[in-house]
């Protein structure tokens, strides 16, 4: 008998979503604007390996295509995956012209962090903050929507690190909130999960960094329902 990976053991489970925690904001206007018009919907996803994805875990903008389309029947919602492995704001800043605003989105999705913590040698959370700022500012020029998800809950963050790590989630939700643009929190709803005892081993891979199939699966199934409830409250979309 092959033995079955953990996270293929807690597959047939359901994650609890916990709106509580992630819970959009701001309601996602733009977006549910042109869903109503039944226009096609670009949404872009930027970011590093979480959304270019790792090893042979399906990486969540595909997952997330597929739940919007459910979602949202008979409308033409395209996520591009727009994810470089071992990026940071920085770099994947440089890239907005390119892979962000030649595809002309409605909404980007952007998950940034993670290797400002990992690669602490290299970045300085701060400044990596000052960065998704300028992003914000250029996206918000351009009246593209955004959502920014902020770190997974990983052993490589928190061993050592993890006063740096929620000083970066910290600093990642106060721009968001400059802004006034939403950010959806991924460590919050980890590392409660891992409160209600789901173990950290079914989450993060053994690299205890990269976010398992099981994970990848619950974090999205958690994103698509808190952006149906931002489009929900638009008038408008709920009429």
């Amino acid at each position: 008998m092959v033995p079955q990976r953990p996270e293929e053991t807690h597959m047939t489970n359901t994650c609890d979503p916990h709106l509580n925690l992630v819970n959009l904001a701001q309601p996602l206007t733009r977006l549910a604007e042109n869903l109503m018009r039944q226009r096609k919907t670009k949404i872009v996803a930027i970011g590093s390996s979480s959304t270019a994805g790792e090893g042979d875990v399906i990486p969540y903008p595909h997952r997330l295509e597929l739940a919007l389309r459910k979602r949202f029947p008979d409308r033409m919602i395209d996520v591009i995956n727009r994810g470089i492995g071992g990026q940071e704001a920085p770099e994947e800043l440089a890239r907005f012209e390119s892979d962000v605003f030649a595809e002309e989105p409605t909404l980007v999705l952007w998950q940034v962090g993670t290797n400002a913590i990992y690669h602490r040698d290299l970045y300085d959370p701060r400044r990596v903050a000052e960065t998704i700022e300028t992003g914000l500012g250029w996206l918000n020029a351009k009246q593209i929507e955004v959502i920014l998800m902020d770190l997974q809950y990983a052993p490589q963050l928190l061993n050592g690190k993890e006063a740096d790590t929620r000083l970066m989630v910290s600093l990642i939700t106060e721009a968001a909130n400059k802004a006034e643009v939403n950010v959806f929190r991924r460590f919050a709803l980890m590392e409660q999960w891992v409160k209600e005892d789901i173990n950290l081993g079914l989450l993060i891979s053994g690299d205890g960094l990269h976010q398992t199939e099981f994970a990848t699966a619950c974090v999205t199934a958690a994103l698509d329902a808190a952006m149906g409830e931002a489009v929900s409250r638009v008038p408008a979309a709920a009429s």
